[in-house]
């Protein structure tokens, strides 16, 4: 028996999703019974249960993808028919795309404009570009004695566990699923209990494209329950983790406890936007320096939540910085003309709220927002909010807010300004905005960031492999280089009797 939950959409079209976990083919209810209520954080209004896994529950799906790898209903298919279930599944969740961009809306308050046109979109695109390089792969023979044939194969890991957040549901699903499902791994989605129903839908499509039962299975839940109970399975061969570096850590602890599993994360950032005195463009440059911390309520995790200015131009480029943030439409997430909704959840607003607060208390000068707005509405809406003269060691320049809060910094050399943007545990993004491409190049070396922005902010494609330095992770996701983190390599060496 399973959970259900009915969706409206902005024309009152209702729908129903089930939300049970998905586990060899179809929908369930925890072994236990208990259940979660998914929030929309636009209103602060209930849309309904879903199932609150525990560690029994991912024992029944790590039987399932257990069952599913061993049997090579998946990993055994010639890559072809693998890429051509997996197109099928693209096809069809093209086809679903406006109810899935719904209740991805619904669920996490961003934009219904954002999920319709980038969102869903791009989570399928990711899956279909990796479907097409199935049959694209290829194994080596190494360079031995004649009377040696030596080959380096590459072999699914197994069953993969992954763990993804709230900020972007199906499209960071989507960064493991492709590649994992791609070479052949059967695979556990933990998604956050905040943002569950579009991987839900996402799964029950694939059944239904022709990719075997308990090659892709959901267990919904808390981290604390389903997403340790995962990382501590001793059948599961592999964690793939987006999120915070605190849980990063313990699923490398649990790994340890465990069977040694491997475990790839792309964790936190705290990214720098560095703009010298001689950018290009200062207005291009404010734009996407607005952007790219505004985007998506600063809810991302390469937000360029740290803009560091040369001081003969801080004011200036602050100022411009805070006009763009003033024509930004923050409001309900239905609305066409909305441009930033609410926060994930109402405690995710108090902790943005918080790190508001304590800045207050700093030195730092607030020079756009810094509040709560939208009260009547009931939802989660934090004003887009400038700090700015924030020391390089305040903790609004070293801790994560993951929220719309701005931190400027100023500087007066390109080598200050190197040093304060590797000057904190973070390494996963950082952007420098100059005309000399000497500037740009030896920047580029000397940050410790995983991705180097020039005259740009956060460009990216899947064609790019995507992941940090320090505590902001280990391993890669996208691009060709994502196929090799659920892959090992055998070597078998033959000598020949010739």
């Amino acid at each position: 028996m399973s959970l259900t939950i009915t969706i409206s959409g902005p024309n009152g079209a209702l729908f129903q999703q089930k939300t049970g976990h998905f586990v060899d083919g179809d929908f369930s209810s925890s072994q236990e019974g208990s259940t979660l209520d998914t929030v929309n954080p636009a209103t602060g209004s209930v849309l309904g249960p879903i199932a609150a896994g525990t560690a029994h529950d991912v024992d029944v799906a790590v039987a399932s993808a257990r069952r599913a790898f061993d049997a090579g209903v998946w990993r055994n298919l010639a890559p072809k028919e693998r890429k051509a279930r997996m197109l099928a599944w693209c096809d069809l969740m093209d086809a679903h795309s406006a109810d899935l961009a719904l209740m991805e809306t619904l669920e996490t308050g961003k934009p219904l404009k954002d999920t319709t046109s980038g969102d869903i979109p791009k989570a399928i695109g990711l899956i279909r570009w990796y479907a097409e390089v199935c049959d694209k792969l290829y194994d080596q023979v190494a360079p031995t004695d004649p009377a040696i044939h030596a080959t380096i194969t590459r072999e699914p890991l197994g069953v993969v566990g992954a763990v993804v957040p709230w900020n972007f549901p199906l499209y960071l699903a989507a960064y493991k699923l492709g590649p994992a499902l791609g070479v052949g791994c059967s695979v556990i989605i933990k998604p956050a209990e905040e943002a569950s129903l579009t991987t839900l839908r996402a799964a029950e499509l694939a059944v239904e494209a022709g990719i075997p039962p308990g090659v892709f299975n959901v267990v919904t839940g808390t981290g604390l329950e389903a997403g340790k109970a995962l990382g501590l399975h001793p059948d599961v061969d592999m964690i793939a983790f987006t999120g915070s570096s605190t849980v990063a850590k313990a699923f490398l602890v649990y790994a340890g406890q465990s069977n040694m599993k491997k475990v790839q994360l792309e964790a936190g950032g705290k990214s720098a936007n560095i703009v010298m005195p001689d950018a290009p463009d200062l207005d291009t440059a404010a734009e996407q320096a607005a952007w790219g911390i505004f985007y998506n309520q600063g809810q991302v995790c390469s937000a360029g939540s740290r803009l560091l200015v040369h001081r003969d131009i801080h004011d200036d480029f602050v100022a411009r910085v805070a006009d763009v943030a003033r024509t930004m439409v923050v409001g309900d997430p239905l609305d066409p003309g909305t441009q930033i909704g609410s926060v994930a959840s109402h405690k995710q607003m108090g902790t943005v709220l918080s790190a508001i607060e304590d800045a207050k208390a700093s030195d730092a000068a607030l020079t756009l927002g810094g509040a709560q707005i939208l009260q009547d509405t009931g939802g989660a809406f934090v004003e887009p909010t400038i700090f700015a003269n924030v020391s390089p060691d305040a903790t609004l320049a070293q801790e994560e807010v993951f929220g719309p809060v701005l931190a400027a910094l100023s500087f007066d050399t390109l080598d200050e300004a190197i040093e304060i943007a590797n000057g904190t545990q973070y390494g996963l993004g950082a952007a420098i905005w100059t005309s000399h491409i000497d500037t740009a190049l030896g920047a580029s070396r000397r940050l410790r960031a995983g991705q180097v922005w020039v005259n740009n902010y956060d460009g990216s494609d899947w064609t790019v492999p995507w992941g940090g330095f320090k505590q902001s992770g280990t391993g890669r996701d996208k691009a060709l280089s994502a196929f090799d983190e659920y892959v090992g390599t055998k070597a078998t060496w033959i000598t020949l009797n010739t």
